[in-house]
């Protein structure tokens, strides 16, 4: 069984300095209809205006991945990181007890594009942390990268969930499929290009569930990148 969430159903705000769109309810977007998957409950894309950004706040209880699809992103927070991520890098931070935080776009003129997805935690009350990611090499057609896992095995982000994030790059000649264990869900998120999710057709920002199924299989006629949950 798999349901589409299409791109232009999601909810959004366009601030002037911040277009965001919203697969699930969130802030100002109210939809007891989309809450989440699983427990996958965010999934925002935004794209931030160069000299602006999110302010300081603070988050508890949450794991919050964000995956920079272009531009740069200034990092900071009340643990005393400060970073610069770029284009194809990834953070997982655990909010836990509290963090605060900012997300600044440093750039004088080039907007930055990304996604910030939360997950909820196996329980309430983890000592906050923050680490981030530059995969090395270039992700080949056809094949799958592991970014997020509970044990951060293979150098993967950690979070406190049973959650697995793989980055997905399929082309016409490459496709790729997933395996998914008994009692397995996934959510294929769209993030360039267009292609298919076990036969339905997809465009960038579209979102799948699948479940109850044993294969999820990823084509498309040109270059398509995904990012793909594996959920329990």
């Amino acid at each position: 069984m798999q349901t589409i969430r299409k791109a232009k159903e999601r909810g959004g705000f366009d601030f002037g300095w911040l277009d965001t769109k919203h697969t699930f309810s969130f802030g100002e977007y109210q939809d007891r209809d989309h809450m989440g998957f699983r427990t996958l409950r965010v999934i925002n894309e935004d794209w931030v205006q160069p000299g602006t950004g999110f302010g300081t706040h603070g988050h508890r209880d949450m794991e919050i991945i964000s995956y920079v699809v272009s531009g740069q992103v200034q990092h900071r927070d009340s643990q005393g990181h400060s970073e610069v991520l770029s284009a194809g890098e990834f953070q997982a931070m655990s909010a836990g007890t509290g963090i605060e935080h900012s997300e600044w776009n440093p750039s004088g003129n080039e907007a930055f594009h990304l996604y910030q997805i939360w997950i909820r935690p196996d329980r309430k009350g983890h000592t906050p942390r923050y680490r981030d990611w530059a995969p090395e090499g270039t992700l080949a057609p056809g094949e799958a990268r592991l970014v997020v896992s509970p044990d951060g095995g293979n150098g993967a982000l950690t979070i406190h969930q049973d959650a697995y994030l793989h980055q997905v790059m399929v082309s016409r000649e490459n496709p790729f499929s997933y395996t998914l264990d008994q009692d397995r869900h996934v959510w294929v998120q769209a993030v360039s290009g267009e292609g298919t999710v076990n036969g339905t057709p997809v465009n960038a920002g579209d979102g799948v569930a699948v479940s109850d199924e044993t294969l999820v299989t990823l084509e498309s006629e040109e270059d398509f990148e995904a990012l793909l949950f594996d959920l329990g």
